[in-house]
């Protein structure tokens, strides 16, 4: 199950969301006002929050996690990890009582999506991290990750995956090839094509297929790009809006095509060789979700260590080679294609983990949706999806 499959534009958290939108004065924490005792030089502890089933275990008992075992038994920091994120509305509604009252949410380090990290830096709830202590990351965070729009220079936050939302398909049923956007709405995929629901997981791809530079988008290329799914919505040549969902869909056969999350498929094909992922010609999505710390955590240079463990090569390999997204260190790739093991080798040649130079030619970080826009863009979306 993918974290980028259980999210949703508005959901549980509607009314953080609102918050968020509307830019609340009250809400907003100024730089002075972020920064906490930090215990981390007596208290060697850490709390991790993430989502779920997103790290590597032991494969005889899974309450082991070894790549976070190995970062307790080398720095003597002991890390609680819970497994509590499922949607990023629902969490930012949790822990944002907390930040907007300038209280500690009792976590030292989270996992959200970067449209969600967006609002968090824009709101000041997150602290800026002291990069000269994080020499791994500063050396090999993938370049083309390292200057989202929302938080030049990564200053608030650091890739723990990537990913790429494309097209999966299956060619055996379909009996042709899909290479673009627009063969999704050919004749013969009528009522067999999905779209994913969350209006920050859809739109991107989307406008891509209409030659859109994503990380300049306008209201207007997200009006035409509404229009023209409300359309083919009215014309029942889109079968429905999915969350995770639409991997069943896809391995039952109900669905030919569908947007889909790079990771998925990686599983997908595992159990069906048929099932193939394609970045279209005219490009796809790259994202990812990151590492931050909150205001007022209580262990902010633990949490900034063990960062930096993640970006060690051979860790950020080991993670890799579990979790099967889009591995934010590129160096990860020659200590995979080492391996003795010929199946774990064989990951360094997968262009969904590894992106090669032609892949990356297409792939592009969307600017997110502003606050301002967010309200009136999430009512059409919604409108147009039934949500």
């Amino acid at each position: 199950m993918s974290r980028r499959s259980l999210l949703r534009a508005l959901g549980a958290g509607a009314a953080g969301a609102t918050l968020a939108g509307c830019g609340v004065p009250a809400a907003f924490v100024e730089p002075g006002d972020r920064a906490g005792h930090d215990s981390s030089a007596t208290d060697h502890t850490l709390h991790f929050a993430n989502w779920p089933l997103y790290i590597d275990t032991d494969d005889e008992n899974e309450s082991k996690r070894p790549t976070l075992d190995a970062f307790s038994k080398r720095t003597g920091i002991s890390v609680t990890y819970t497994e509590e994120i499922n949607d990023n509305d629902e969490f930012f509604g949790k822990i944002s009582p907390a930040l907007m009252n300038h209280q500690q949410t009792g976590r030292d380090l989270i996992v959200i999506s970067d449209w969600m990290a967006a609002r968090f830096v824009r709101l000041g709830w997150v602290q800026e991290m002291e990069r000269a202590k994080q020499p791994n990351v500063a050396t090999y965070l993938d370049p083309q990750l390292r200057t989202p729009a929302f938080d030049e220079g990564r200053r608030h936050s650091v890739p723990w995956q990537s990913g790429i939302t494309g097209i999966a398909y299956n060619r055996k049923k379909l009996g042709r090839e899909i290479r673009s956007t627009g063969d999704l709405w050919a004749d013969d995929l009528r009522g067999r094509v999905t779209l994913l629901s969350g209006l920050d997981e859809s739109f991107a791809l989307l406008m891509q297929g209409n030659g859109v530079d994503i990380t300049r988008w306008t209201a207007d290329d997200f009006h035409t790009m509404c229009e023209q799914v409300e359309k083919r919505v009215r014309s029942k040549h889109i079968r429905r809006f999915t969350g995770n969902d639409y991997i069943k869909d896809l391995a039952t056969g109900d669905v030919l095509a569908c947007q889909a999350y790079s990771g998925d498929v990686i599983q997908l094909q595992a159990d069906n060789p048929d099932i193939e992922f394609v970045v279209p010609e005219e490009g796809a999505e790259l994202w990812a979700e990151s590492l931050m710390i909150p205001n007022l955590a209580r262990h902010k240079r633990n949490a900034e260590k063990l960062i930096d463990h993640y970006y060690e090569p051979e860790v950020a390999a080991e993670l890799a080679a579990w979790v099967n997204y889009v591995c934010p260190v590129p160096a990860a790739r020659d200590v995979l294609a080492s391996a003795k093991d010929e199946e774990t080798a064989a990951l360094a040649e997968d262009p969904l983990i590894f992106p090669d130079d032609a892949m990356r030619e297409r792939l592009a970080i969307a600017r997110d949706i502003t606050s301002e826009e967010r309200m009136g863009f999430a009512k059409k979306w919604n409108a147009i999806v039934g949500l």
